[in-house]
């Protein structure tokens, strides 16, 4: 997904911008970047971060950046920031999101004679170039900001560096969080609050969909209101979202704990301990532990100092071999036991079918598995959630598949609980995964525990709605 920090002091903001940015790493895995602004000049920094920690690729580069204000980025995979030339200035910027047309923005953008894009590899375009050129075509940065919320279709969200301060503008409809902080002496604004506490800040507000505000070291101009209509990607609470941080005023831990609250008192099954996938599914276990009474244990510790995360790598075979390396078993809570594990969902099952082989051959007697969300039968369209290039690769789709297949049209039934073939789907994914029992979590317990309405929160990838 990424994610971006940004902040403008009274003071030298590098110390505020390195650690801020920090704090994001856990949103993505390809690339990092600072920026900062000193007079006019914009001093700027891009590493590889794949398999690196952030802050050992930019120890260095630290000591050589100052100025009052500065952005920084966890990427997916494009370098950023970019440092942009332009009838408005010279600007750097920053993007978080996804976006759907970029072939079409592209393909409008060469008919008018004057647009060129540095290719990235694979010959694709950078989608942060893309929304800059949609930025250049206005008479100002907050119209240029409006024109890409117009024109763009996915999701996308932006911090622009300026030589007078930093515009910041939210997804059009808030599928990512951005929230302003501020502290005496400086503002910032982020993607996850938890970069706030340990520097200092509180949290002013969060931006609204589609909220463009300006800020510098005096405080911050709103340019653009909120839409009324938000959708929230629901994804946040349920997996990628750091446990300290809050989103809409609601902290991701504590709604992770209430879905495993929602887990436990749906289920019928007696385990001799509860456990979560860590680290995501820590939360949801504890939630379902504390509802049920059954012990929470941890039958698998977490190895992390020198391993990448295990979600994000496009090879299967290096996915594997890092979820496997990263999870070192306990024996000893294993053998002879009925564990029941929480997950944040199902994606793929690649993983999740090698660690219940490993628990079966430690001694298991039984495996229950309990995902906090229900299954994933829809692509997500909006956010950087997952890098698999096929939508086959689901492991719901893999098992509409083996049953038969079945047209887009009639996926509905798939996700539907109260249907037999949503029954059938999921007994399909159990038995590929060796699992004695596996239940989902149902949409509106769900959408309970995160504790705001349907309408604001994007459901898609779970009920396919827009």
């Amino acid at each position: 997904m990424g994610g971006f920090f940004g902040v403008a002091s009274k003071t030298d903001c590098v110390s505020d911008l390195f650690y801020g940015t920090d704090y994001h790493s856990h949103l993505g895995t390809k690339r990092g970047g600072l920026a900062t602004i000193h007079g006019t000049s914009i001093t700027r920094y891009i590493h590889d971060i794949t398999n690196a920690q952030f802050r050992s690729k930019f120890e260095h580069d630290v000591q050589k950046l100052k100025g009052r204000y500065g952005i920084g980025v966890i990427s997916d995979y494009e370098d950023q920031p970019l440092i942009i030339g332009s009838h408005l200035g010279q600007y750097a910027i920053v993007t978080v999101g996804i976006i759907q047309n970029i072939a079409e923005l592209a393909k409008k953008a060469f008919s008018k004679r004057t647009t060129h894009f540095s290719e990235m590899s694979g010959n694709e375009i950078n989608p942060t170039e893309l929304v800059a050129t949609l930025i250049n075509q206005e008479a100002s940065f907050e119209e240029g900001i409006r024109n890409v919320q117009q024109e763009i279709k996915g999701s996308c969200s932006i911090l622009l560096l300026t030589e007078k301060g930093i515009y910041a503008g939210r997804d059009k409809l808030g599928r990512t969080p951005v929230i302003l902080g501020k502290k005496d002496g400086a503002f910032a604004i982020t993607m996850e609050t938890c970069a706030f506490p340990n520097l200092d800040f509180e949290i002013e507000k969060d931006l609204g969909p589609g909220e463009v505000v300006f800020i510098n070291e005096n405080g911050y101009e709103q340019l653009k209101p909120p839409h009324k209509k938000m959708q929230i990607c629901s994804f946040l609470w349920v997996y990628y979202g750091y446990p300290a941080s809050s989103y809409e005023g609601i902290n991701c831990e504590d709604a992770r704990n209430r879905c495993g609250c929602a887990l436990a008192k749906n289920d019928t099954e007696k385990p001799d301990i509860v456990a979560g996938i860590p680290d995501s599914g820590t939360g949801h276990a504890l939630g379902y532990a504390m509802h049920s009474g059954i012990p929470y244990k941890r039958p698998f510790v977490k190895y992390t100092p020198t391993w990448p995360r295990s979600f994000m790598p496009q090879d299967q075979s290096t996915r594997n071999l890092v979820a496997k390396m990263k999870l070192i078993p306990v024996k000893d809570l294993i053998k002879g036991k009925k564990i029941l594990f929480c997950d944040d969902s199902i994606v793929r099952g690649t993983q999740l079918q090698d660690i219940v082989k490993r628990l079966y051959d430690y001694g298991a007697k039984e495996v229950h598995m309990r995902p906090a969300c229900p299954p994933l039968v829809y692509p997500c369209k909006f956010i950087n959630f997952s890098r698999s290039k096929s939508v086959m690769d689901l492991a719901t789709r893999k098992a509409i598949e083996t049953m038969g297949g079945c047209n887009e049209a009639d996926l509905a039934l798939y996700a539907n609980p109260d249907t037999d073939q949503y029954q059938t789907m999921v007994d399909t994914i159990r038995k590929r995964l060796n699992l004695t029992s596996l239940k989902y979590q149902r949409l509106p317990d769900l959408v309970a525990a995160i504790g705001l309405p349907k309408e604001s929160l994007c459901t898609h990838c779970w009920d396919g709605a827009e």
